[in-house]
């Protein structure tokens, strides 16, 4: 079964290129079944690239699933147009009534900022208490999960010596995990981040799932099963990180190239992907898992914490 995204959003060109089955509103409307209800909320200021990279891994199930592209209410884009952005996304204020089986949360470029300084922040409280009664299952990404391990269970971050840059070997530290189910024990994941989650401050509700000790804890769970955090990017393309090499090197800033990216160290060849099996897999674990346990009626959603 297909992803459903909305008309004309111009991911839908590149995902149908990349055999990505994709099914329009019409046809989505005559299926005799309930799909999954998904909402990402994109902090990324390239939306449009943001929104590829999520589709294309949630379009591979065989679920078909509805995604609402969810934005912050209170900012302004400088990188989209709010045109684009009334086409295709709704606010949170727009959707806060209603209930989804999955719900991710992107990163953002603000690692240097305090999380009481962003300008959003208030917003952000509002939305991740949200995730607790509206939302199946939540995935925080990037700074999106360290801005959630900071609010819901008081972990500390803290800057590394140095920029975590590159395609690095993890280790799998919970290999019975449903989330995890046929990934190997060493997956590549690529990193681009200045902050690490300081170990100490994890409580008991929350296992370390991914890991690698040079560059930082990778992907945790909380054993109530309610979010996942992932700290890293396996959505990125193959271009994500050399883009971003390339943007520093523009910048004036003195960045290395990204860490077993260019095949020979050559960073004019185009790198080779070496994680998008295990970004497939975790995503499709994950559908999975929420397929399993989310509730028939949607609307059932977040009672049990009710109760």
């Amino acid at each position: 079964m297909p992803i459903r995204i909305p008309d004309n959003l111009p991911a839908r060109k590149t995902l149908e290129q990349e055999g990505v089955y994709v099914m329009d509103s019409s046809r989505a409307a005559r299926q005799d079944i309930r799909p999954l209800e998904f909402g990402l909320l994109n902090l990324m200021p390239n939306k449009e690239r943001t929104e590829t990279q999520f589709s294309r891994l949630i379009g591979a199930t065989p679920l078909q699933i509805n995604l609402t592209l969810v934005r912050v209410s209170d900012h302004q884009s400088k990188n989209t147009s709010e045109d684009y952005l009334k086409t295709f996304y709704q606010t949170w204020a727009e959707v806060k009534e209603r209930k989804f089986d999955g719900f991710i949360v992107t990163g953002a470029p603000i690692a240097n900022i305090p999380f009481e300084d962003v300008r959003y922040w208030p917003e952000m409280l509002e939305i991740m208490e949200w995730t607790r009664t509206n939302v199946h299952h939540t995935m925080f990404i990037c700074w999106g999960a360290q801005a959630a391990l900071h609010h819901f269970h008081g972990a500390k971050r803290y800057r590394m010596d140095k920029k975590a840059f590159g395609v690095f070997r993890h280790r799998i530290t919970a290999p019975r995990s449903p989330y995890l189910r046929g990934l190997s024990d060493s997956p590549m994941v690529p990193v681009s981040r200045y902050n690490d989650i300081d170990r100490t401050t994890l409580g008991d509700n929350l296992e370390v799932m991914i890991d690698n000790p040079d560059v930082g804890v990778c992907m945790l769970g909380e054993k109530n099963d309610s979010a996942v955090y992932f700290l890293n990017h396996l959505e990125y393309d193959n271009r994500s990180l050399a883009d971003e090499y390339e943007r520093d090197r523009a910048a004036g800033l003195d960045t290395p190239p990204p860490v077993n990216l260019f095949l020979n160290g050559d960073t004019s060849a185009d790198p080779e992907n070496r994680w998008r099996s295990h970004a497939h897999l975790l995503f499709q674990n994950w559908i999975n898992e929420i397929y399993q346990t989310t509730p028939y009626r949607l609307e059932e959603i977040g009672k049990a914490q009710e109760a």
